[in-house]
């Protein structure tokens, strides 16, 4: 078979199974396990595929019809413009979290600040920001053991580990002193809509997905806990989940937080909320 018919037999395996974007997840893994760029495919059409490329192909093809994600099977995945491992030991970044670090960037005055990544997973927005700011302390913490070996491997691949402290515990209670900014894409999803999540989705370790029975009891917590660590004028910066907006406003009020602002992602809902303490 060419790589034009192998391309149209995988797509159509796909949308079988209701992938989405079943043409662009057919060249990614072709181009994956020829070990060429997806663009370069468009320039070998007509080549024959050996059977020796075709085994691990079907192969790839078959797991993501089952719902795998297409992150998990190519290893990797883009965020701000680096690649990062990926793999179910932690969750797998999106768009939305991509998003909030570029609102971020504009909302960093001080190019020394001290940060500090709550629920930091593979570690994409302590590494990101680290790297965009290469005078900044930045701290990211975790309460999996698998997410921060994940999150080390990261930070080791782009060669940025002595700028970054990683510390295993819940929230901020393992850290001492006081940050300018406090970064946190939790866990926010309510036990009740696990039905309601794609078979993607929940290939992502349960730890990083469920909150309790409301969904943002972990936002809520570390709402609580912040005061105390945040320096004066010093910015919380939250992503929430759909339908959270307004309860996450409310309690950050009723804590005594100021300037709240909520943002809305690309498709236009609210997903994150920025605020201040002191």
């Amino acid at each position: 078979m060419t790589v034009l018919e192998v391309l149209q037999s995988s797509t159509g395996y796909l949308q079988k199974r209701a992938i989405e974007h079943s043409r662009l997840n057919a060249e990614h893994l072709l181009a994956h396990v020829l070990g060429r760029k997806r663009l370069e495919l468009y320039l070998e059409f007509e080549r024959q595929l050996s059977e020796a490329e075709l085994v691990p192909l079907r192969d790839f093809v078959r797991r993501r019809g089952q719902g795998e994600p297409l992150q998990h099977l190519l290893g990797t995945v883009e965020f701000c413009g680096h690649t990062f491992l990926c793999d179910r030991r932690a969750l797998v970044p999106r768009p939305e979290t991509e998003e909030l670090v570029e609102l971020l960037q504009s909302k960093i005055q001080n190019p020394q600040c001290e940060i500090v990544d709550v629920g930091t997973g593979s570690g994409v927005i302590a590494i990101s920001l680290a790297a965009r700011f290469p005078e900044a302390r930045v701290h990211a913490v975790d309460i999996s053991d698998d997410a921060l070996a994940l999150a080390r491997e990261n930070v080791n691949r782009l060669e940025l580990s002595n700028r970054v402290n990683f510390v295993k515990g819940s929230l901020l209670q393992p850290l001492n002193g006081t940050f300018d900014l406090i970064v946190a894409n939790l866990p926010y999803v309510a036990r009740t809509e696990r039905d309601s999540l794609t078979r993607e989705v929940l290939h992502d370790p349960e730890v990083a997905l469920f909150a309790g029975q409301q969904g943002d009891e972990v936002i809520r917590e570390l709402i609580e806990q912040a005061p105390a660590r945040l320096r004066p004028a010093g910015l919380l910066a939250l992503e929430i989940g759909l339908g959270q907006e307004k309860g996450v406003c409310d309690f950050l009020r009723r804590n005594n937080y100021h300037d709240i602002e909520s943002k809305t992602d690309y498709s236009g809902t609210p997903r994150f909320v920025f605020s201040r303490y002191g």
